[in-house]
């Protein structure tokens, strides 16, 4: 680039710079920059013989002013002017200006792209690199028309000079950004990925920017990128630091660009050529290695640069996912990091443990550091590093861990920051679910659920108990017997109050035997919550009174008073009302064959998606929760839930075994549903049993790793779910 000469310091700049910054107020500062406009005004319009270097500085000044936040409508042409000057300040300011202020769809664009030829052709690398840099910066479509084929002509030249190269390749990565359709590589492909051979560094880096983009629309077209980037690598890697000498940074060689081919791998599968694949490897082992190496300076920047190569190695481990090796070591080095003083590196690893976990290779050396990321959860002073400790130890949860893990999960929702709280309780619902050893834990543990977390309680959880509840006999009366005592706390949660409703008007005859909870007992605590709840919570309550009385015909009196009294039948709500009215009158004219028919016990709920991970996977986006299902056949025998206390022979659960998918091949494990088989089959999994003696069950060797998933079907809103009839005799 010339030097700057002397006479280019523009003093007139530099005084009205001056002034404006000494103006002691906001309408000072508006004089004094109107009196500048109209004396720049009058330069342009009266004196037609403005010689390159005043047009410069006018221009200069007008840049300025719109950089101060005022708005400027002429000197644009000027600007124009100052593009076919041969003087490079001159030119320099030209393009500035037009970068800046000129609108893509302005009508001196025409002028403009006739200028960016001329300096395109000129084969001036400095005139060159001033074109290139404008039209990135513009970068309208009419641009990308006018220049799109002639840019990578001058990329892949011959004759152009490394600095116009570095240009051309990220001008050309701007344009394609923003009109894609128009950049087409075609016959410069080839010639576009051979620059990662390229003797200079800085060509190398630019080039691979651009064909990082290329390859994720297009990968057929650049996979012969792979080939090449692993050799680059690998000089870079098996480098010492002196051997690079203008490209290390604290020791580092080509931080920077090491990272870029790291990323750019990642948009293929592991090299199919043996060779390659060898090489690739034996990079990615020599990263983990450097980083078990003393630290060569003690600056952050080195350290810094050090952990930006293994982070992007560590995540093109976890994208090949096939070298069990590799990824044990990415998980040890990440381990390390847990306990590291560097919040942003804790996070980082605790971020890509979250990943990690859902490998089954490395799924039990994630675990190992499991009494780690509970430290973290509990004592880490930012929220977001406590936020992604939750999600590891979500996606780390098993059969092995899972009581502890949603012991502590439950435990930190106590403290937990607002802003994460329903998602915690969401993944503590699914974990209970999913890994529940018997169902008294999983009615325990979302019965705590609501208590401590009330309010972040979704209707899909609450739901779910009480599907799950009315479809196991051997847990209803416990469950009767645990939402009862969960009632007799002074503050009682809304939530709590509809589970206790609806479980105790289905089944509180179950616990009725009891002096401490006869009927009368049970009716009276139902009823002291009632005037804290919300309409639908008193509309669910008022069924379950009905339901009372069909279960205990002594209560009949005592309910109907209630039902009689003033505020109930003529409760301001509708809908109050007219169950009040209608459940009296029920109650007083229907004989006790009929009343039982009507109010007979809710049917089991037929099988569904599960709505609980639907609202998750909703929440976080598809594929950005993982859940940690590798209870398959090659590490458990693919005996998921205790579905082996049902008796199943060792030949059928092979059969179940050879039918489960890879866990990697489904991180959230939403697969196509299971064919229905017309012979009665034993359950793979505690929860898929609950419909065993309500219908068919799908035969065990579909049965996937995820009985959970498979839900039940949901209570409709419009209609209390109490009162829905099997058999339609409502009438």
């Amino acid at each position: 680039m010339p030097a700057v000469s002397k006479g280019d310091g523009m003093r007139g700049l530099a005084v009205f710079i001056s002034d404006i910054r000494n103006c002691k107020s906001k309408e000072a500062e508006i004089k004094r920059i109107n009196k500048e406009l109209a004396n720049i005004r009058s330069k342009f319009k009266g004196d037609k013989a403005l010689d390159g270097y005043s047009k410069k500085k006018y221009v200069c000044k007008l840049l300025f002013i719109f950089l101060l936040g005022h708005d400027i409508d002429f000197g644009h042409m000027e600007a124009v002017n100052l593009l076919s000057s041969n003087k490079y300040t001159e030119k320099q300011i030209g393009y500035l200006f037009i970068s800046v202020l000129v609108n893509s769809n302005s009508e001196l664009i025409r002028l403009i792209n006739n200028a960016i030829k001329n300096d395109l052709s000129s084969r001036n690398p400095t005139f060159m690199c001033l074109a290139l840099h404008c039209i990135a910066n513009v970068g309208s479509r009419e641009m990308a028309e006018a220049f799109a084929s002639e840019i990578p002509r001058i990329l892949v030249a011959g004759d152009t000079m490394d600095s116009v190269k570095q240009s051309a390749a990220l001008c050309l990565l701007r344009l394609y950004k923003t009109s894609p359709d128009l950049v087409l590589m075609g016959e410069w492909t080839s010639r576009v990925v051979h620059l990662l051979n390229d003797q200079h560094m800085g060509v190398v880096t630019a080039a691979i920017s651009l064909i990082t983009c290329l390859s994720q629309k297009n990968p057929d077209e650049f996979k012969t990128c792979v080939s090449l980037a692993v050799s680059r690598l690998s000089r870079i890697v098996s480098s010492a630091s002196t051997d690079l000498q203008d490209y290390t940074y604290y020791f580092v060689p080509a931080p920077w660009l090491s990272c870029k081919l790291l990323r750019l791998l990642q948009c293929y599968p592991p090299p199919e050529d043996g060779a390659v694949k060898g090489r690739l490897v034996e990079c990615l082992e020599t990263i983990l290695n450097k980083a078990q190496e003393p630290p060569k300076s003690k600056k952050v920047q080195h350290s810094n640069a050090k952990n930006a190569i293994l982070f992007e190695a560590i995540s093109l481990i976890i994208h090949y996912d096939s070298e069990p090796n590799l990824l044990v070591r990415a998980c040890n080095q990440l381990g390390q990091f847990l306990q590291h003083r560097e919040t942003n590196l804790r996070y980082l690893a605790l971020e890509s443990m979250c990943t990690l976990a859902s490998s089954e290779f490395s799924h039990e050396a994630v675990k190992t550091h499991i009494e780690t990321v509970i430290n973290a959860l509990k004592t880490e002073r930012d929220v977001s590093v406590r936020q992604r400790a939750a999600d590891l130890l979500y996606a780390m949860c098993d059969r092995s861990n899972s009581k502890q893990i949603v012991a502590e999960m439950l435990s930190y929702l106590e403290t937990a920051d607002y802003s994460i709280r329903e998602e915690m309780v969401l993944k503590v619902a699914i974990l209970a679910e999913k890994y529940a050893v018997d169902y008294s834990w999983y009615v325990d543990t979302i019965l705590n659920l609501i208590r401590i977390a009330g309010d972040y309680v979704s209707e899909e959880v609450w739901y779910r108990v009480i599907q799950i509840v009315i479809n196991r006999d051997d847990v209803q009366g416990y469950a009767a017997k645990t939402v009862f005592e969960a009632l007799q706390a002074p503050a009682c949660h809304e939530n709590m109050v509809k589970v206790g409703g609806y479980i105790l008007g289905e089944f509180g005859n179950l616990i009725a035997g009891d002096p401490r909870s006869n009927p009368l007992v049970q009716f009276n605590l139902l009823h002291s919550k009632f005037h804290l709840c919300s309409v639908p919570t008193r509309a669910l309550l008022l069924s379950a009174y009905i339901k009372f009385i069909n279960l205990f015909p002594e209560t009949k009196a005592t309910i109907q008073e209630v039902l009689r009294c003033d505020s109930q039948i003529r409760n301001s709500d509708v809908e109050l009302q007219q169950r009040a009215v209608e459940y009296l009158k029920l109650s007083s004219i229907a004989s006790t064959d009929v009343l039982a028919t009507v109010l007979e016990e809710m049917p089991p709920f037929p099988e569904r998606e599960s709505s609980i991970l639907a609202k998750l996977k909703k929440k976080k986006g598809p594929g950005a929760v993982s859940v940690a299902e590798l209870e398959d056949g090659k590490r458990e025998s693919g005996e998921l839930n205790g579905g082996g206390e049902r008796g199943q022979d060792a030949a059928a659960m092979a059969a179940s075994n050879a039918s489960t998918p890879s866990p990697s091949a489904d991180l959230l494990g939403i697969r196509s549903s299971v064919p229905v088989s017309t012979t009665p089959a034993s359950a793979g999994s505690l929860l898929v049993d609950v419909f065993s003696e309500a219908g068919p069950a799908a035969p065990s060797g579909a049965v996937n790793d995820d009985g959970f998933l498979r839900d039940l079907e949901q209570p409709t809103e419009t209609s209390d779910p109490l009162l829905v009839e099997g058999s339609g005799d409502s009438e």
